[in-house]
This record gives C-alpha cells, sequence and structure tokens, in this order.
C-alpha cells in the first residue's frame, strides 16, 4: 500500500490548524507558530511517514479498481442469473456490522502486493461469502475453501486444535501463492488462472492441448473438456465485478461505503497469550477480532491474527492542540470538526474543511465535480486518505 504523501500530511496540518484557530479564537501567528512548530518534528521523507490506520470504503473500492486486469465491466456480456445471485454483495459491503468490507480491503492489499489482478479478490465472494469460518459438508473450509490436501499442498498449517484454512492470514497468503503459480503458468490469463483455481491447473493444461491453444492464443470460454462450473466460475466473477461497479451509481448503496474501517493486517499472537486477551490488551472489540479468527481457539504460539492494524513505533507526534494524525483503532473518537465547511478563496476557487466521516466521492459528489478532478486539484492520488480538518480546494466554476 502506498504510504501518505507529504503534500497531504501538509495539507491536514494546516487544516487542523485552522480548526484550532476558529474554535479558540487564537491569534493567526500563535496557530501558525503551532503549526511550524509541528512541522519541524515530522519526517521530511514521506516514505517514513507511518500508514493511515483507517480508510473508507471508497478508498478501498479504489485500490480495487486500479488493479483489475479487465478495467471496464461489460455488464451486457454478463448472465442475469449471477448478477441476481451475488446482487447482495454491495449490502453487506455497506453493512458496518459486517465484516466483508475489511476482509475485503485485506485481500485486494495482499494482490496487489503480490502484483496479481484484483478480480482474484472476487473468489472468497463465491467460495465462502467473504466468511472466514464457512465450512463445506464435503470438507472445505475458510475464506478461500481449500480441501485439506490443498491446503497442507500449499503450507497452511493444519494440526490438532488449529485449522489454517479458518485463518483468513494463512488462507489468504497460501492463495495468493497459489494464484500467483498459476498466473504465471498460464501466461498472465487471469480467467485461466481462476479456471485453474476452480478445476485445477492439469486440466487446464489438458483442454489447451485438446482444444489447439496455448496460453497465449487461449479462448477460455472455448476449452473443451471442462465441466460448466468452471466455465461458470470465470461468469461469475465478471458479473461480481459489474456489480460491484454498477452500485457506485446508487448513492444509497455508496453511503454505505463512505464509513472510515480499519486497516486489517496480520500480526502475531505473542506465546501464552489468548485471543481475548491480546484483543483487550491493544483496545480492539474482542467479539469482532474472535469472528475474523475462527481458527484460534485458545493459546497458539505463533498464530497469525488478522486485526486492526496497531500504530506503528516512533510514530510522528500529535499536532498541538488537535488530533493525531492517524486515529487510535477502533476506540478512537471523533475529532471536533466545525460543521459546515465551504470557505470562499481569491483565484477563482474555494477551499472545503474535511469532517468526520466525509470521504472524496461525497464531496465531489456534494460540489458536482468528478472524484478525480477533486483528487488532481489537491495533488492527491486515488489511495489517499482524507482525515477531518484537512483543507481541499475546489474550483468554483462548475
Amino acid at each position: 500500500m502506498k504510504r501518505r504523501s507529504l503534500p497531504l500530511a501538509l495539507g491536514l496540518l494546516l487544516g487542523a490548524g485552522a480548526a484550532t484557530c476558529g474554535a479558540q479564537s487564537l491569534p493567526a501567528n500563535a496557530g501558525l507558530a503551532q503549526n511550524i512548530a509541528a512541522l519541524a518534528a515530522l519526517p521530511t521523507d514521506p516514505a517514513t511517514l507511518p500508514e493511515p490506520l483507517t480508510r473508507s470504503g471508497h478508498q478501498i473500492f479504489a485500490h480495487f479498481r486500479g488493479g483489475r486486469a479487465m478495467a471496464q465491466c461489460d455488464a451486457e456480456a454478463t448472465s442475469p442469473r449471477w448478477r441476481k445471485q451475488f446482487a447482495h454483495a454491495p449490502l453487506r459491503l455497506g453493512n458496518a456490522e459486517d465484516d466483508a468490507l475489511p476482509l475485503f480491503g485485506y485481500v485486494v492489499d495482499e494482490l496487489r502486493d503480490a502484483g496479481l489482478p484484483t478480480e482474484f479478490a472476487l473468489i472468497p465472494f463465491v467460495e465462502s461469502g467473504y466468511r472466514p469460518g464457512a465450512r463445506n459438508a464435503g470438507g472445505p473450509a475458510g475464506l478461500w475453501q481449500f480441501i485439506p490436501t490443498t491446503a497442507r499442498n500449499h503450507r497452511v498449517p493444519m494440526e490438532t486444535g488449529y485449522d489454517g484454512r479458518l485463518s483468513a492470514v494463512d488462507s489468504t497468503r497460501a492463495a495468493v501463492r497459489y494464484l500467483k503459480t498459476l498466473y504465471g503458468m498460464f501466461g498472465g490469463d487471469w480467467q485461466l488462472a481462476v479456471m485453474a483455481y476452480n478445476a485445477g491447473e492439469y486440466r487446464i493444461l489438458q483442454a489447451l492441448r485438446r482444444g489447439g491453444m496455448n496460453a497465449q492464443n487461449a479462448r477460455p470460454a472455448e476449452l473443451p473438456g471442462l465441466s460448466p462450473v468452471t466455465h461458470a466460475y470465470v461468469e461469475k466473477l465478471h458479473a461480481l465485478s459489474c456489480v460491484l461497479e454498477q452500485a457506485e451509481k446508487e448513492p444509497e448503496l455508496m453511503a454505505g461505503r463512505e464509513r472510515q474501517v480499519p486497516v486489517r493486517r496480520g500480526q502475531m499472537l505473542p506465546a501464552g497469550t489468548t485471543l481475548a486477551d491480546w484483543s483487550t490488551r491493544n483496545d480492539l472489540d474482542p467479539a469482532r477480532v474472535a469472528r475474523l479468527n475462527p481458527a484460534i481457539t485458545g493459546k497458539r504460539a505463533g498464530a497469525r491474527v488478522l486485526a486492526p492494524a496497531l500504530p506503528e513505533l516512533g510514530a510522528p507526534p500529535a499536532l498541538p492542540g488537535n488530533a493525531p494524525l492517524t486515529a487510535s483503532v477502533d476506540t478512537a473518537p471523533a475529532p471536533s470538526i466545525p460543521a459546515a465547511t465551504a470557505v470562499a478563496s481569491a483565484g477563482g476557487k474555494s477551499r472545503h474543511i474535511v469532517r468526520n466521516g466525509e470521504s472524496a466521492w461525497s464531496i465531489a459528489r456534494r460540489y458536482g465535480v468528478s472524484v478525480k478532478t477533486l483528487l488532481a486539484l489537491n495533488n492527491l492520488d486515488a489511495n489517499a486518505v482524507l482525515k477531518p480538518g484537512m483543507v481541499l480546494q475546489f474550483d468554483d466554476e462548475r
């Protein structure tokens, strides 16, 4: 994941200072002095800035869209049957009580770090409905629905008292390794890789030979001798991608994505510690952490926990009189930010002070500009985190 740029930190710093001055009626010089003192304490190299601990659903989806092999969705080419089957997916991702959105964000991060198409992040929707504890009577289990043999072949720990298939961390790392192997084996064709994930690589290789094809000239939909289920697998993922894309045109569905969610990371559970004790020690919700980690039922040394990313040691100090650059996880109180925030300025531009819960999408929609334009005007990329108090500019001519 990209780290925040220095301009973003500067914007937050100046915006937070403006909010403080307005709230406390401080002289302009005093606020400026505070900001300069805090700026001096920040790292000068953007690469050394800590990664954000939270992000919005819109940012997760921007990260997903930016990594797709097929940039555009052809809704007309998808089956109504599969679109109907996955019509509930946007609602689940928008539901604050559902774990699907943070899990989806975690899988997208792992795939992008591995240089793989983010269409693969849709596989757990098809396999398990993005439920880490999902079990099938036939034997598959977990987010990725590995059978025991496949799990062991891909180094997923399975032993008495611990089934790594139910660990979102262990199973996702194994799935990413497997998908990377398949993606390379089939010449970077994500559809062939997905079919191989479903049917096995050797069946796809045999089908290519029977059809007189290879990975470079393959026509996945025409491969002979494969189960209809395998052919439908690609159709399901494409239909699901279209459903998620079309949801962006529905304000009610998009509203749920405006919320901030903690960034999830795999973290080591200390030896001799239960999941509940570790959660409490780190000010996390024990019930939610347990729900994300059904594989951990006791004190297991070396177990990797999927949980909100914790603040880095040596992170920049908090700005004077304001919230820190990175809010603490799950339990952080919302900063006090003034209500309405459009302020006219010179040069045909206005500025907007970001309020708690706002996203680039909601701000752009409010002022009638595109998200891309808003981000470009403020030198931000699609993964930038908007923090309360940050000052954004936009053109008055709309």
